[in-house]
């Protein structure tokens, strides 16, 4: 799962867009891979290095992505395939996510509620500029309380996007907002689970061409646990 941004989730979502052109509307259409040493989402490690591709199309504020992780380091172990559907207006954005994980012998098509390894999750957000807020909410798929009761797993998250020598920042708080026992389990209260610091630049390799490289520190409190991640991303 991807932090839009990301992050991580980042988790990761291509926010809708349309270009004019002439006076025209025009789809927009987004290809391009993360590679990162190791993957973390939300606060939690989902993997070691893995390459994340992205493909995307966006018209007029409505946008259809898939998103994807494969561990390089381990070519047999889980492996995440995800579809985000979106729309934005200004500052304001919704979406639903299904993610899909492949545990190595996980069929795509089977949607059976307590069998599934699909996920489906909502949300909602809004970007003042200075600050970015998103709240997410699990409704269907596998997300279940220990007694069999659907979980309804959420997370709230803050951006706030900065620049500062030379470096594009976003500083990340994130939190699991009441007691989960499903995607988020162990929290049995509210809980701040991201605290993360990420730093981006474009790295000039020639006249025309360049590499976006990152790198982010982050932090679970909840789970008493840091990471330190780096990467780039391949854009065509």
């Amino acid at each position: 799962m991807k932090n839009l941004k990301r992050l991580g989730f980042t988790a990761m979502m291509i926010m809708a867009g349309a270009t004019a052109m002439t006076a025209q509307d025009e789809v927009e259409a987004t290809v391009s891979a993360d590679v990162v040493n190791q993957y973390i989402w939300r606060g939690t490690k989902c993997g070691e290095l893995s390459i994340q591709p992205t493909l995307g199309v966006a018209y007029k504020g409505l946008s259809l992505s898939a998103w994807g992780s494969t561990e390089l380091s381990n070519w047999g172990g889980s492996k995440e395939f995800d579809l985000t559907i979106a729309y934005s207006t200004g500052g304001f954005n919704i979406g639903i996510t299904d993610y899909w994980f492949d545990g190595g012998s996980t069929k795509y098509f089977k949607y059976e509620a307590h069998s599934t390894a699909h996920i489906f999750e909502a949300n909602i957000g809004y970007d003042f500029g200075p600050l970015a807020i998103q709240w997410y909410t699990n409704f269907a798929g596998s997300d279940y309380k220990g007694d069999g009761d659907r979980a309804y797993s959420s997370y709230v998250e803050l951006n706030a996007p900065f620049k500062l020598g030379g470096l594009d920042w976003n500083a990340t708080v994130g939190a699991v907002p009441f007691e989960d026992n499903g995607v988020y389990g162990g929290c049995d209260k509210f809980a701040v689970t991201n605290l993360t610091l990420k730093a981006s630049k474009e790295l000039k390799i020639t006249d025309t061409f360049s590499v976006p490289v990152f790198a982010q520190v982050t932090g679970n409190p909840h789970d008493q646990k840091a990471y330190f991640v780096c990467g780039f991303t391949l854009v065509p």
